[in-house]
């Protein structure tokens, strides 16, 4: 039975898009919106493709069939017990081919418009690519430096609540980016879903107003920036806060306090700045995490590792931070709204 082909750009023209992709397949990234409606099973797509490499296509075909078929009508009595008569779903897999072909046809037997995304997920990550291309370019940023402590993902987060265009990179790769940065609890997303959220986040701004971005490296944890945006980033206008060294070393004390719930594994990260700073120092410093001595450790390392490392770098590659204006930042304020409000109204 034949059904439609829809193109990426036709895609909001359904009521919901359907990822057959397996679990796997889907968390490592997606379109979108999308939900998760597997046709074969992480552990059944293994099976079938071993079956295709050491029997035949046939084989594997048709054992494939029998699979699709069960985890579809599985999928009809439950998941999509209750969509009505007039639902219009979208559906892709990996290349627009076997899987979500299946589930179209069976769809629109059923009596639901349903569409077949042409070119699959594939034809989403190209478009995902050609985003990042061009869309880095469209936005006038200003870019926020400072050094560690001095509370800039904090000053972005007020100015987002005071109505500013905000780009948070460390919230969408889940890591604070430096040595110590991952978050308790969490991992970071794949390098695909990473950018998949970065398009998001680029599409929604109105060019004619500034977006506001902190600083950042090449690398935010284990995820990379596009080239495009750094580049862009680089040539942008700057703004350097300036916080007091007490403050931030308050503000880390609080910001970082969790590093000292598993001490085995902060003492090992610190363990691999001993080629900067020698063992002795190192052992210190981790002697300093099995006593719980936190504002003596922030310290030194602000003093000692940070600080230093800022000056040295100068963020060199941000060609204006150099004559960038300099803006007082409490970063342990508790109402960091009016300083973001204040900051808003003179460079905004």
């Amino acid at each position: 039975m034949k059904h439609p082909l829809v193109r990426l750009d036709e895609r909001h023209r359904f009521d919901e898009i359907i990822d057959v992709r397996t679990p796997l397949e889907f968390e490592h990234d997606h379109i979108p919106g999308a939900i998760n409606a597997p046709v074969l099973s992480n552990e059944e797509r293994v099976v079938i493709g071993t079956l295709y490499k050491q029997v035949s296509a046939f084989e594997a075909t048709r054992l494939g069939a029998a699979m699709v078929a069960r985890n579809i009508a599985a999928h009809l009595d439950t998941l999509f017990a209750d969509r009505p008569r007039a639902w219009r779903p979208l559906i892709y897999c990996w290349r627009g081919g076997k899987r979500s072909g299946s589930m179209t046809a069976w769809f629109n037997l059923i009596g639901w418009k349903a569409g077949q995304l042409e070119g699959g997920y594939k034809a989403y990550r190209h478009w995902v690519l050609e985003q990042l291309e061009t869309g880095p370019a469209r936005v006038r940023y200003i870019v926020i430096g400072g050094a560690t402590g001095s509370g800039k993902t904090r000053l972005l987060n007020a100015m987002a609540r005071a109505g500013a265009q905000v780009l948070d990179l460390e919230g969408l790769a889940r890591h604070r980016g430096s040595l110590l940065g991952a978050l308790p609890g969490e991992r970071q997303p794949s390098q695909k879903a990473f950018e998949t959220g970065l398009v998001g986040e680029l599409a929604r701004f109105d060019p004619d107003r500034p977006v506001f971005v902190e600083a950042e490296s090449r690398m935010i944890g284990n995820l990379r920036l596009p080239e495009t945006l750094l580049a862009r980033l680089h040539e942008s206008p700057c703004l350097q806060l300036r916080a007091d060294t007490g403050k931030r070393i308050d503000f880390l004390c609080r910001d970082y306090a969790h590093l000292f719930d598993t001490p085995e594994a902060f003492k090992e990260k610190l363990g691999y700045l001993a080629p900067l700073h020698g063992r002795k120092t190192i052992e210190t410093w981790q002697a300093m995490v099995d006593a719980r001595s936190m504002p003596e450790l922030f310290r030194e390392l602000v003093e000692r590792h940070y600080d230093p490392a800022y000056r040295k770098s100068g963020n060199q590659h941000f060609c204006r931070m150099g004559d960038a204006p300099e803006v007082g930042f409490d970063p342990t304020d508790a109402d960091p709204d009016a300083a973001a409000r204040a900051i808003l109204a003179r460079f905004a």
